[in-house]
């Protein structure tokens, strides 16, 4: 029986939307409102700030995994120009970035079904867990599909919001908080009410906003056509930040003032509410559910191929690299989704500090990779100079920019040092690769036997 591949049954409508699916989520829709109350009016600058980084870290992975056809991961790139310790370390800390990110998303799954009704959270947590896990199972193209339409409601409710704020700018519409205007934004202690240690201390939720973004260099695998569907994708991240993340947070701020937002729950919820259409605030946290569930899809999605690749390059258990009938690599599927359901366990231990856990732990690891991905870039371009000089998608700026970008994350793994809340999950973290580095020796150990 031939060997069964994964197949290349995502059209460009599913790249695109699984694009901008990777940059819009559980960051944006509910890790906002802590970002707004740490950082003020200037959570504006914060996110410009990480999307531009984003934005070039997505340019040096897109010349990268276009430099070579068999490239299907980060760990092959990590392999070629670092060596295979760091693809090992690499390829499972992606699969564990995406983890602690798809918990982070569980979790609010659980906080926004408390909107309608007084259960327990980790319940509807499950519940999603199973029925994500369900339609995984069966092709690639459910996934594509699902996302595909995910997205599609995402982009509806930015686009709603930021349409109804310059409504009711225009027309000087009053809520309970005073009047709707752009004066809202710097109205109520300047840009920086919090000084500039708010505005650092930010950093973190805007980082793991972003987390994701990535997903379109994962997918490259089962595109059908990556040489064009991967630049056209990346290409339109600078926009998509302009306006669904700067755009959003400037409508939520026309509207409400950032004093009256919570962090403890969803500001676009809030604003809808506030507005006075309960009905409104009602379809607005179902929008922000299916986002939440979205988010929880592509982590399930991404850790099972993770663990697909691990398994054909031998850095994980060959029972990775199977595939079922309907070429979904079945065991990585079930396994990270079993490990996935330790975020409902969190929501039933420590509900109101789970969230925070994990989105921190997720955005070290993902600093991690990103990090990767740029010296990996500086490397290609040293020692392969004739392949960049080939490439039709040639990142800018580098490596001048690659640099900035990873001093950029240097500044932000010290800020989160400070920060009581983000301090006991970073120094924690560092366990993780301690443990990736003594199985990796310890592995080969084995095989030099």
């Amino acid at each position: 029986m031939a060997q069964r591949e994964l197949k290349r049954e995502l059209e460009n409508r599913h790249v695109q939307l699984i694009a901008i699916g990777g940059t819009i989520g559980t960051g944006l829709f509910l890790g906002s409102g802590k970002a707004i109350q740490l950082a003020g009016p200037s959570i504006i600058f914060a996110y410009l700030i990480v999307g531009i980084a984003i934005f070039f870290v997505m340019r040096a992975l897109g010349e990268l995994l276009l430099s070579k056809a068999g490239y299907q991961s980060f760990t092959d790139i990590a392999e070629d120009y670092l060596g295979p310790r760091a693809a090992f370390v690499t390829g499972w800390t992606y699969w564990f970035c995406w983890i602690m990110t798809a918990m982070a998303d569980i979790i609010a799954v659980g906080i926004y079904v408390q909107y309608w009704f007084d259960i327990p959270q980790w319940i509807p947590e499950v519940l999603c867990l199973i029925i994500l896990l369900g339609l995984n199972l069966l092709t690639v193209k459910n996934f594509g599909e699902l996302e595909f339409w995910f997205a599609l409601i995402k982009v509806v409710t930015i686009l709603a919001l930021i349409a109804i704020g310059v409504i009711l700018v225009v027309i000087g519409f009053k809520t309970d908080a005073g009047m709707v205007t752009v004066k809202n934004i710097w109205g109520h202690g300047g840009m920086f009410p919090n000084g500039i240690s708010g505005f650092l201390l930010s950093f973190q939720m805007v980082v793991f906003a972003f987390v994701g973004v990535e997903l379109v260099g994962v997918s490259a695998a089962e595109t059908s056509d990556p040489q064009k569907n991967i630049p056209s994708a990346i290409n339109k991240i600078p926009l998509r930040i302009l306006f669904f993340y700067v755009g959003a947070i400037i409508a939520l701020l026309c509207i409400n003032p950032w004093t009256e937002l919570s962090p403890a729950e969803s500001p676009f919820v809030k604003t809808f509410a506030l507005v006075g259409i309960p009905i409104a605030a009602g379809i607005i946290n179902f929008v922000v559910l299916t986002s939440a569930a979205s988010a929880c899809n592509s982590g399930m999605f991404s850790t099972s191929r993770i663990l697909y690749n691990l398994g054909k390059n031998d850095q994980a258990p060959s029972g990775f690299a199977k595939l079922n009938k309907n070429h979904v690599p079945k065991n990585g599927l079930l396994i990270s989704t079993l490990v996935l359901s330790a975020g409902a366990l969190l929501s039933k231990l420590i509900p109101e500090q789970a969230f925070g856990i994990v989105t921190t732990i997720s955005a070290i690891c993902f600093i991690w990779v990103w990090g990767v991905v740029l010296i990996c870039h500086i490397k290609y371009k040293k020692t392969q100079p004739q392949l960049h000089e080939k490439s039709k998608f040639k990142a800018p700026f580098t490596p001048f920019i690659n640099y900035v970008v990873l001093a950029l994350f240097a500044v932000i793994l010290i800020i989160m040092l400070f920060a009581e809340e983000t301090r006991p999950a970073l120094l924690l973290t560092p366990l993780w690769f301690i443990l990736l580095f003594v199985l990796y020796s310890s592995n080969r150990r084995k095989k030099a036997k």
